[in-house]
């Protein structure tokens, strides 16, 4: 087995996973990336120097593929898989009255489904580089708090939150480190869409609101700690860590914000 640590990205072709790799890959790491976007996937590799770097198309709901991914990335890696970064997610808001079936269903099916197989496939893994190796989940301040018009969304990256609790206690036998990565806004690909019924982007309307939006650079130096250290969430950003304080010793001013504030997926 290869001396050099690994780890697995999915939602590597862009944003937070892209930047996590390119950090991972600077201290030594082999790195292996996942997404469906292939090209995206290809820009990341681009910004890695050296050859201790692997790609892997895989959609994350899709069980068996998580099977193929990680024994293929493990024998490029030689033989090893140390963290399994579950990063893949798609952002979603909108009241929930008024929500399709199907895109709630793929929210759940990729922020909540894409874990548990990502986790589930990467226990033997994970079992054989123990002690030391780690499970990143990645939720969100959503999962922290219950924002208005972001119901489905928020079920998601509370369901990622809990997991994570669970696998703490279940692996901790096996010496497997298990922890969520609990962000707030980011500066990536997402919030620079078009907000549905505006001219405005995301981010325009996150700023115009006074909402903290973090530099996607902010990210990884919180996941490395979180591979290295012993809690169960990092937050990233001021805004997330406040609302995570509130929320456990003032919960009742959180609850008031979110009804009085009423700013939707702006929050």
């Amino acid at each position: 087995m290869s001396e050099r640590r690994s780890i697995f990205i999915t939602g590597g072709g862009s944003g937070i996973g892209r930047a996590v790799a390119v950090y991972f890959a600077e201290r030594g790491w082999f790195v292996g990336v996942a997404d469906i976007n292939e090209q995206g996937m290809q820009d990341t590799l681009g910004l890695i120097e050296g050859g201790f770097k692997y790609a892997h198309k895989l959609d994350v709901r899709d069980r068996a593929a998580w099977d193929v991914a990680l024994a293929a990335f493990s024998t490029a890696a030689g033989g090893r898989i140390d963290v399994l970064f579950n990063n893949a997610g798609v952002g979603h808001g909108g009241p929930l009255a008024e929500q399709p079936t199907e895109e709630i269903e793929r929210v759940l099916d990729i922020n909540v489904k894409g874990v548990l197989y990502g986790a589930q496939a990467a226990y033997p893994h994970l079992k054989k580089t123990a002690p030391g190796s780690a499970l990143i989940n990645t939720a969100s301040l959503a999962g922290i708090i219950g924002a208005p018009n972001m119901s489905v969304y928020c079920a998601s990256k509370w369901a990622v939150r809990g997991l994570t609790r669970s696998l703490d206690a279940e692996w901790a036998g096996d010496g497997i480190k298990v922890a969520a990565l609990c962000p707030g806004f980011i500066d990536t690909p997402i919030i620079e869409q078009t907000a549905k019924e505006s001219n405005r982007t995301v981010k325009e309307g996150l700023i115009e609101a006074g909402v903290e939006v973090s530099p996607v650079s902010a990210v990884p130096k919180v996941v490395w700690d979180a591979v290295h250290g012993d809690r169960l969430d990092y937050t990233v950003g001021k805004m997330a860590s406040r609302l995570q304080f509130l929320s456990r010793f003032l919960p009742g001013k959180v609850r008031k914000e979110m009804r009085n504030q009423g700013v939707g997926a702006e929050l």
